[in-house]
């Protein structure tokens, strides 16, 4: 699992974290079961301290997303494709998009006229 981290967003870094993780299970990058890297190897990784790393990771757990397990490390909960159903909605709006005549492109500027 690759995470990266970009330096000119203003958010915390441990809520970058945990955007990160979220997306490689919305992507399918991680699946339910899947161990994550160490909290140090992704602190190492990340070149942050190990105490940010396990800020963002304990939030997911809080949201179901991951399960921490003595000695099993750190898993991607069953279910968590599911509750990460961005995709799927994304893919739904561009569908309504089009059916009401919007090109990806019409809908992506008004996406951008939101920011």
């Amino acid at each position: 699992m690759l995470l990266h981290l970009d330096k000119a967003d203003t958010r915390p870094l441990h809520e970058q974290i945990a955007s990160a993780v979220r997306r490689a299970v919305a992507e399918g990058e991680c699946r339910a079961g899947d161990r994550l890297p160490s909290a140090r190897d992704l602190s190492s990784a990340l070149d942050v301290n190990v105490n940010t790393v396990l800020r963002g990771l304990r939030e997911l757990r809080d949201e179901g997303l991951l399960e921490f397990r003595r000695g099993r490390g750190i898993t991607v909960a069953e279910g968590a494709a599911r509750r990460s159903g961005l995709q799927i909605r994304v893919r739904e709006l561009v569908a309504e998009a089009s059916r009401l005549g919007y090109s990806r492109t019409d809908l992506i500027d008004m996406i951008r006229g939101l920011a």
